[in-house]
């Protein structure tokens, strides 16, 4: 089993920023990628960005260029950097990994989910 704590999550001005962090523990693989998704009131969750254990990076279209997505191995921790925060990022944010080395943006193909952060972006 793999435990999965987000944390970062708050209320910040549109414009602003915001870092959100992951810390797994647990019975961890090697080789796992990280996704972050988010759900907002009355929709359904969705994929923002992912990485894979050796780097590789995939974005949603809405924050390509805004959000950045990192991990330290050695930690088992991830990292989501949101940058020029807008009213419609605000959401509930989710961490999530998966066995295989490559993210996806299919939620059901992850394993293990955190509880989720909330992030808030006034206007």
């Amino acid at each position: 089993q793999v435990q999965l704590v987000e944390s970062g999550g708050g209320l910040v001005q549109a414009g602003g920023s915001l870092r959100l962090s992951c810390a797994a523990s647990g019975r961890i693989d090697s080789g796992y990628a990280i996704g972050w998704f988010r759900q907002a009131p009355g929709k359904e969750r969705e994929f923002v960005a992912g990485i894979s254990w050796n780097g590789y990076r995939d974005y949603a279209d809405s924050t390509k260029g805004r959000f950045a997505i990192s991990r330290d191995n050695a930690k088992n921790t991830g990292y989501l950097q949101m940058n020029s925060l807008q009213p419609e990022d605000t959401a509930v944010y989710y961490c999530a990994t998966r066995g295989s080395r490559f993210p996806s943006p299919r939620a059901h193909e992850y394993d293990y989910w955190g509880q989720g952060t909330q992030v808030t972006v006034s206007s």
